[in-house]
């Protein structure tokens, strides 16, 4: 059974015997730990840890086309200033990896949505050359297979940044409806170029919308504004046979959870467990089986040895046992993690039978 296979019977509660060995990745800084405890450095990670990536992505980009020119504002041999791709103005630091400081956005308002939403268009010249090599080189992985599904929130929160969003809800919901719309429409109109060339297992959007307490923006709002945009795409996968639609989210996302179900998706990634423990199995016991989880693995957990391993995999046998989950730490693996440990992880999941 290839590991496109085994993802689909887990997720559409069929047969199976094991689970999926999935290696997200770790930090810049996990790796350079990881290559000094023996890790080769010209060996994929996935051929060492004998492990399998998340999915295959079978689609393209449908951000801002163009993108704005980037533009260096200071620069020192501790940081740089710049305007970015998305047009935002931060400042990065070297040599470590961190989020910049956001300075300054070319998207603020109904003034400057505009130019924005001409970047935001159908257009032959965003297929690239390659898509069928993509999409041979999808099938040809034996992973599943991924269409891009945008992102309705997280985007416009990159592009004008967390204060003029907040403004933007309470001001002028019609405008950011607009946005969500104008979005959602170049997302199908990327899944019409890409799915008549495969068949696809499921969507994958993005939004990372939520902090430690809960969303940036009220459930309110995301129900009035961003649903109506997850329904839309809901309805082109499905018409497309792609019953599988997922979000990846960071932070509480508790309170959008019955709201993303109402607009189509129905898998959720990473259900990062947080200083507000957030508990996959009572997710489960709230929406039923047609909630699916990719992640719920603590990653800080996997950072303290093989005890702590054994009983956070013990907690997740239930759910795994049930199907609609995959185990997957619940970000990127973190630096303080030793290779050994890490190593003992996957081996702890792949010697798991059902």
């Amino acid at each position: 059974m290839t590991t496109r296979e085994l993802f689909n019977n887990i997720m559409h509660y069929g047969e199976f015997d094991r689970m999926p060995v999935c290696h997200w990745g770790g930090w810049t800084e996990t790796r350079e730990q990881w290559l000094s405890e023996g890790l080769p450095e010209d060996v994929s990670e996935h051929d060492y840890f004998n492990s399998v990536s998340i999915g295959e992505w079978a689609s393209f980009d449908v951000g801002l086309y163009p993108l704005f020119e980037e533009e260096i504002i200071e620069e020192t041999a501790e940081y740089r200033v710049y305007r970015n791709a998305d047009g935002v103005v931060c400042k990065e630091w070297k040599g470590k990896s961190c989020i910049p400081q956001y300075m300054d956005y070319t998207l603020k308002d109904g003034k400057s949505w505009p130019e924005f939403k001409k970047r935001l268009q159908p257009d032959p010249a965003r297929i690239p050359e390659d898509l069928d090599e993509r999409i041979e080189r999808a099938k040809a992985s034996g992973s599943p297979i991924i269409v891009g599904t945008g992102s309705m929130i997280g985007w416009i929160r990159n592009w004008m940044g967390v204060e003029n969003l907040a403004y933007l809800c309470y001001d002028d919901r019609d405008l950011l409806a607009e946005m969500v719309d104008t979005i959602a429409t170049l997302v199908c109109w990327q899944l019409d170029v890409v799915l008549p060339r495969v068949q696809a297992d499921v969507g994958w959007g993005w939004e990372d919308i939520c902090f430690r307490t809960g969303p940036l923006v009220s459930p309110q709002v995301f129900k009035e504004c961003a649903v109506p945009g997850y329904q839309k795409i809901s309805a082109k996968l499905s018409d497309y046979g792609i019953d599988l639609h997922l979000v990846d989210c960071d932070g509480k996302i508790d309170d959008l959870i019955p709201l993303w179900l109402e607009g189509g998706v129905n898998v959720m990634l990473p259900v990062e467990i947080g200083v507000w423990g957030a508990d996959p199995a009572e997710f489960r016991r709230k929406y039923g089986k047609e909630l699916r989880i990719f992640g719920g693995i603590n990653k800080l957990q996997i950072a303290k040895g093989p005890a702590a391993i054994d009983a956070e995999i013990e907690r997740r046998l239930p759910l795994m046992r049930q199907g609609g989950y995959v185990p997957l730490p619940d970000h990127l693996v973190i630096p303080g993690t030793s290779l050994e440990d890490y190593k003992y992880y996957l081996q702890q999941i792949r010697a798991l039978r059902f």
